[in-house]
């Protein structure tokens, strides 16, 4: 049928797709499809908890996110691998729609070194235009921000930040790093105010800024949200569409280009089970082999990272009502042998949690922002309901083990501190384990049980201390833990998580690299039509949060592919 036929048919909403939908949508000629497996959120229609300044969407279980998924983070002291839940997207703007709205760039030499990897066209100067392109810069002016594009993006300046944040300032600064105004602008290391996708204390995801009403009146354009793709149908090497499930039937959609916008660990799945991948392993499932690329589902990387909580005194506490309560990051630079410069990041939280538990703790994210571990994604089954096994194999790589564990020591130095507490035995590491994924979800239930909990904290500091060790740390004391290093060693290994930054499982760069998947415009190598266009095309994570850098690499594919038209 005719009504099924597009010339561009875009597998996932999420940050890349959403800006792939609108650019090519803007040419008029071209038929265009954006399939979503979550539920759609038009500006009008946005959930309160998207919208939210604080990034409300993870406390409402399995709605906005893949039920079920899980991931190897890496491997325990004993060498067995650390299984955990792994939130990905499942809505309309993807990661865009419940992360925390961070909006930090990376560093020239990050994209540069994509081009020394052989994603030619890709380095500092090629990818500026793109980044100015999808930005309006609420703060900034000049040759390196944007003012016109469909993201805002703004800071909270020191003067106006809370007590919180003016005093985690004053406790990082004992590393003698200078105070700077502009992660996206001043590339060296320092302290920052976070840049942060947001305007009028709302979160604006590209469900919002690419598909605005205007957008979404193209005759031309057509979204499917509540759609999972489970097949791309090829002849030879030629996609001819895609079939999905949708409304509790089965469409078949015929498409001129399939362009996958699924995320590092949907995409290269999607490719295996079309017979596009590492010829043993689809064979092993009974896949035959149409084009022969082994670097799909290699190459995946996540910074890795820790978490940990500090009680606030009541000075320092966010009210509830103040829903923004990230203000602080800190870039800095491991000093250690063969790494480079800026190669960790601290950022600080005001509030641990939605409710009066969380506003007593302060919440601090540490990682390595310049990982060398990698690990793997490969197919379990060939049935498209199943999930990949994915392995991150985090700290397999001996320098980012060491990183880490020092981090961890210059982290409690710092924020055991007469600005912000300066009780030891306040500070304490933080576990998304099951249990508190119980407690952090947005109930009534919880609520209560919360404004229980959150007052006994406030009790005398010994006894707090003890309650901290008994409840939440089993018994044991962190500040022994941070004087041993076997111990400290064994702690980091086991805790170690993803900070939900997967890249890398379709690799970019040049296509006589026998691991590269595609090609410097995105084309997957070997294929006629079918193109990739989100995280997993990015050769080596970048030192930042990996959402603006993700929108920017749709925004210069999709220049591509209009040209192509």
């Amino acid at each position: 049928m005719d009504e099924l036929h597009f010339d561009d048919v875009i597998v996932g909403g999420g940050s890349a797709g959403c800006a792939l939908a609108n650019r090519l949508s803007a040419d008029g000629r071209r038929r265009v499809l954006l399939i979503e497996a979550g539920m759609d959120t038009p500006p009008e229609a946005t959930p309160p908890e998207i919208l939210d300044s604080y990034p409300m969407p993870l406390f409402f279980g399995d709605k906005y996110i893949w039920p079920g998924l899980s991931a190897a983070a890496g491997r325990d002291a004993e060498g067995k691998p650390v299984v955990r839940a792994y939130e990905q997207a499942r809505v309309m703007g993807g990661g865009s729609s419940i992360n925390v709205q961070s909006a930090n760039r990376g560093l020239p030499r990050d994209y540069d070194e994509w081009h020394a990897l052989g994603a030619r066209g890709w380095g500092w100067t090629d990818v500026l235009p793109y980044f100015l392109k999808l930005e309006t810069d609420l703060d900034f002016d000049g040759p390196l921000h944007g003012r016109s594009g469909p993201i805002p993006i703004r800071r909270i300046a020191r003067e106006a930040m809370p007590r919180f944040g003016k005093a985690v300032g004053e406790a990082l600064s004992a590393t003698g790093l200078p105070s700077r105004n502009d992660q996206n602008a001043e590339f060296d290391d320092g302290i920052f105010p976070p840049a942060f996708s947001n305007r009028d204390d709302r979160r604006v995801s590209t469900a919002a800024g690419y598909l605005d009403a205007a957008s979404r009146a193209r005759s031309n354009l057509t979204l499917w949200a509540e759609s999972e793709v489970e097949q791309i149908q090829l002849e030879g090497r030629r996609a001819t569409g895609v079939v999905l499930a949708r409304g509790g039937q089965k469409l078949s959609v015929r498409a001129g280009r399939v362009i996958l916008t699924a995320g590092a660990l949907q995409s290269p799945a999607m490719l295996m089970r079309a017979g596009i991948g590492p010829p043993a392993a689809l064979q092993s499932l009974g896949i035959p082999v149409i084009i022969d690329l082994p670097g799909v589902g290699s190459n995946l990387r996540d910074h890795p990272a820790l978490t940990f909580c500090q009680y606030l005194p009541r000075r320092l506490r966010l009210p509830l009502t103040r829903r923004r309560p990230n203000f602080v990051a800190m870039r800095f630079s491991s000093g250690q042998q063969g790494c480079c410069p800026s190669d960790m990041y601290i950022t600080a939280s005001a509030r641990g949690g939605w409710h009066a538990l969380g506003t007593r703790l302060g919440l601090y994210f540490l990682w390595c922002n310049r990982p060398y571990s990698s690990g793997s994604l490969t197919l379990a089954s060939r049935d498209p309901k199943t999930y990949p096994v994915v392995d991150f194999n985090l700290l397999s790589d001996a320098r980012d083990l060491e990183r880490m564990v020092a981090s961890v020591r210059l982290l409690a130095k710092l924020v055991v501190h007469p600005a912000l507490n300066p009780a030891a035995g306040d500070f304490f590491p933080a576990s998304y384990s099951p249990r508190i994924k119980r407690l952090s979800r947005h109930s009534t239930s919880n609520r209560i049980i919360a404004s229980v909990l959150g007052p006994i904290l406030d009790v005398p500091a010994g006894l707090r201390q003890l309650l901290i060790r008994l409840v939440l740390l089993n018994g044991s004391a962190f500040r022994a833990t941070l004087t041993d290093d076997r111990a400290l060693e064994a702690f980091v290994r086991q805790n170690v998580f993803g900070v939900w930054h997967p890249v890398g499982t379709c690799r970019m760069g040049d296509p006589a690299d026998p691991m590269a998947v595609v090609d410097p415009e995105g084309r997957v190598i070997g294929s006629d039509n079918i193109f990739v266009a989100d995280a997993s095309i990015i050769p080596r994570l970048p030192t930042a949060n990996t959402n603006i850098p993700v929108i920017m690499a749709a925004e210069k594919i999709s220049d591509a592919l209009l040209r192509r038209c």
